[in-house]
């Protein structure tokens, strides 16, 4: 799967709408999560970490989601 342009360096995308973390090198199905990046990116409802970690995505209140 290709990550979008303003995320090639990012490992973890969060949800802002639903307090989901989505990490992209982990995904299981990627038809499935070319479709949810595609709707998060168009809903500008997105964000990225600093650091880059799971760790600092639970620590601002998000949840790990499996695609």
């Amino acid at each position: 799967m290709d990550r979008p342009k303003p995320f090639a360096h990012h490992r973890f995308l969060g949800d802002k709408r639903t307090q989901q973390v989505y990490d992209l090198d982990e995904v299981v199905d990627e038809h499935a999560m070319a479709v949810v990046l595609d709707e998060l990116i168009s809903s500008d409802a997105f964000l990225c970490f600093g650091p880059d970690t799971l760790a600092e995505a639970r620590n601002r209140g998000y949840m790990l989601r499996r695609v």
